[in-house]
């Protein structure tokens, strides 16, 4: 476990080991951490609650959104794939900006570039609105790194029960960006005030950690370390993959389920709520499981049955769609419910700080951008096929290889990095 965190730093680098390796600069590191007080927990819970609605509410008025600036579901595609794109090439570059900035001026710019691109995105026709999204998506990628890093960081002798609730606000937020949005279009007179009212979620998350985030007066310092690259890391990889995975099959949800049961014959309304369910699922399990889970010697068990759960609900969405939709829906947002075991494994598989930040970085950065084939290859196998089959069975595809790289990143063992 993490040494303790008031008296250390997350120090990341793009030098000759690039934005996966961790090294301080100059010849010494005078270290501080953010203080892990009630206050930051609550600003680490506020951003949580941003990192899902951006998407997901996007997703329950898409149809209502192309028809009104007269687009082509081209521009679908891009708005379902982008965003992840934009997950894993700004993640990378998050810890530069921790490096350079410090923790929590980042993940405050990361929140700022979220609540301005959730206002732009409403502003205009397809241009501005894929533009707002790139700019929203790149402070939700920094956050999806950095905040975990101060989890783990600020809370180490909580980080079971600190992860578990930060996934459970997390799934919340996804969950609420579904169901509410939809409504709030009928209740508010269009799609742009629906989608516009996230950006008082995000400005609230905002001021939240302006106030609870504060680096520890105290300092330390740490003699030189030489570069530390994970990238020929075989269990990091593994990590990475396993990551990779599993959001890939969260977006292709988040982006095309409501399609998928529209087609089947489900009205509009309830396949938002039907989403919505998939994420809302994750709220027990963030808090129920992490925690738990954490006390084992590996994970490896429980993440794969949780993911061949999720397998089960995709196949019944393949043979009979219209027969037990929420059925379907509980099972798919099961197996979703790795993801706080996926954050955890990047926790619980580095032994140092800045392991935990190489990793982070490697997992989220390299993991969003493979994901990022998922919601793309599904649209574009849906318009060749003209029907979701082809579409399904890649997801099961996915979801076998899950079951694999998720099993091995849950045995007890931690990566090593090697040293330039």
């Amino acid at each position: 476990m993490a040494p303790n965190a008031r008296n250390v730093k997350i120090a990341t680098s793009t030098g000759s080991g690039g934005p996966l390796s961790a090294h301080p600069t100059g010849n010494s590191a005078r270290t501080t951490a953010l203080i892990g007080t009630s206050s930051l927990l609550v600003g680490v819970l506020l951003a949580a609650a941003n990192l899902r609605p951006a998407v997901t509410s996007l997703a329950s008025v898409l149809d209502e959104l192309l028809a009104s600036v007269g687009a082509t579901h081209t521009l679908a595609s891009l708005l379902t794939t982008v965003p992840v794109l934009c997950f894993g090439l700004a993640g990378v570059c998050a810890p530069v900006l921790s490096r350079r900035y410090g923790l929590a001026r980042a993940v405050g710019v990361a929140l700022a570039l979220l609540t301005g691109g959730l206002i732009l995105r409403v502003l205009a026709g397809p241009v501005v609105i894929l533009g707002g999204t790139l700019i929203a998506c790149a402070g939700i990628a920094v956050g999806n790194v950095l905040i975990p890093v101060v989890v783990k960081q600020s809370f180490p002798n909580k980080l079971g029960l600190v992860t578990g609730l930060y996934a459970a606000v997390l799934a919340a937020g996804g969950g609420l960006g579904a169901a509410v949005t939809a409504p709030l279009s009928d209740a508010l007179g269009g799609w742009r005030l629906a989608l516009g009212s996230w950006a008082l979620l995000a400005a609230a998350a905002l001021v939240a950690w302006s106030v609870g985030a504060r680096h520890s007066a105290a300092t330390t310092s740490a003699p030189p370390m030489r570069h530390r690259s994970l990238l020929r890391d075989r269990l990091a990889w593994t990590v990475t993959m396993f990551f990779a995975l599993q959001a890939l099959v969260a977006y292709v949800v988040m982006g095309w389920l409501p399609e998928v049961f529209v087609s089947a014959g489900v009205d509009r309304a309830t396949a938002g709520v039907y989403l919505a369910i998939t994420s809302l699922f994750g709220v027990p399990v963030g808090l129920l499981l992490p925690p738990l889970v954490a006390r084992l010697r590996d994970q490896s068990l429980v993440i794969a049955v949780m993911t061949a759960l999720g397998g089960a609900g995709f196949l019944g969405v393949l043979l009979a769609p219209a027969a037990a939709p929420p059925a379907w829906t509980l099972l798919i947002g099961f197996g979703m419910g790795v993801f706080p075991l996926a954050i955890m494994v990047i926790a619980l598989r580095a032994d140092t700080p800045e392991d935990t930040a190489a990793l982070s970085a490697m997992a989220q950065g390299i993991g969003y951008l493979i994901s990022a084939l998922g919601p793309l290859l599904f649209g574009l196998l849906r318009g060749a096929t003209g029907g979701w089959t082809a579409s399904l069975v890649f997801v099961l595809v996915v979801i076998t290889a899950q079951v694999f790289f998720g099993y091995a990143a849950g045995r007890a063992r931690t990566v090593r990095p090697a040293e330039g």
